[in-house]
């Protein structure tokens, strides 16, 4: 009898396993055939994401099995948290519509900010990584901004964002208020391009932005004077050492900028959330998300389409030359690991971040 129960356990396993592959061999081949996928970004139209995603979705199809038909949809609002909200609780798990956007790392962390899911309870499929740029009108000081350290000069500056929790804003507003800058934030823009208009218009005189878009959209506004990056965001470790990217030598890293201005490296609370932030969002810039419980099959397909779209050649020599560099990918597991950080903020960080942001919209 115990023979028999065996054999039938042992054969109803084999036949699982054969389901199982069966049915990821099906998904390999034909899942996608025939049907659309949706790619959700959470901003604007024009803005630096939805013209990544835009320029990385051909490359995307490509590498999906059964080639299905790739639809961009934006969805801007809270500064990308609707987007997610709307992945997370009304799509549906069928492999169908993932999200490839921003992510805001300060509404989970903070809490209470219209995020109604953590990053972890979504299905990863990888992000890339980001090198963050702040710059500025060269009007915002008085006589001009002849070199990076003449940000101290400027008075009653004003940083563009999309919310108070936008990571954009949050950067650049940490990074002035560690220097000891007096500025206020406006909040309400749709997207970097909204706010790029925004500092073209000089409604606002300080933006932060990827350096990929720096160099692209804000090229001309730097060349032609009007415009000037005044230092780029890399992590200290604990020890205050920090690596300077071979990439940029245009501008100081913050830290050289800050030792220029006050003789020593930075320090203290705003600093310290300053740098977690940096920490987070420099380690992961953009996410690629499909909704809990997506089918195995189809999370596997996606993922490894997202990887070899990363890797491919085509791709890697079209971003490089668009946006000046090529881009860092980010695989699942270490993009699980940024999220496991993420829970793991001090609760000083947070007590810095909850001041500065509940006084974002006065003079700092």
């Amino acid at each position: 009898m115990k023979q028999t129960f065996s054999k039938i356990v042992s054969v109803s396993a084999a036949l699982m396993a054969f389901s199982a592959q069966g049915a990821l061999a099906q998904a390999s081949g034909d899942f996608y055939a025939g049907k659309s996928l949706t790619i959700i970004v959470g901003l604007a139209p024009g803005g630096s994401a939805d013209t990544l995603v835009r320029g990385f979705a051909p490359h995307f199809r490509r590498h999906i099995p059964g080639q299905p038909n790739v639809v961009v949809q934006n969805m801007p609002g809270a500064g990308g948290v609707l987007a997610f909200n709307y992945v997370y609780e009304k799509a549906a798990p069928d492999g169908m519509t993932m999200i490839y956007s921003l992510w805001d790392p300060l509404a989970q962390a903070l809490g209470g900010q219209g995020l109604r899911a953590r990053y972890d309870q979504y299905e990863f499929l990888g992000g890339i990584s980001d090198i963050r740029v702040n710059y500025m009108r060269v009007d915002s000081a008085p006589g001009g901004m002849k070199k990076p350290a003449d940000v101290m000069k400027a008075k009653d500056i004003a940083v563009g964002a999309y919310a108070s929790t936008d990571v954009a804003g949050i950067l650049a507003h940490l990074s002035l208020k560690t220097l000891g800058v007096q500025h206020k934030v406006v909040t309400g823009y749709r997207g970097g391009a909204d706010v790029f208009l925004a500092l073209q218009r000089g409604e606002v005189h300080v933006h932060n932005t990827s350096l990929a878009t720096f160099r692209t959209r804000s090229k001309a506004f730097v060349t032609s004077g009007d415009g000037i990056g005044y230092s780029y965001l890399t992590p200290s470790d604990a020890k205050g050492a920090f690596t300077k990217s071979k990439d940029i030598d245009d501008m100081p890293a913050f830290q050289d900028l800050y030792r220029e201005i006050h003789g020593k490296l930075p320090s203290g609370p705003d600093w310290e959330a300053l740098n977690w932030m940096v920490q987070q969002f420099g380690e992961l810039g953009y996410i690629g998300l499909t909704p809990p419980k997506t089918p195995a099959p189809a999370l596997a397909i996606l993922r490894k389409a997202f990887a070899d779209a990363m890797a491919d050649k085509a791709y890697i020599e079209e971003s490089t030359k668009r946006n000046g560099l090529p881009f860092d990918y980010v695989d699942v597991e270490r993009g699980k690991g940024v999220f496991k950080a993420l829970s793991e903020v001090s609760p000083q960080v947070l007590t810095t971040l909850r001041a500065s942001i509940g006084n974002m919209s006065g003079i700092k």
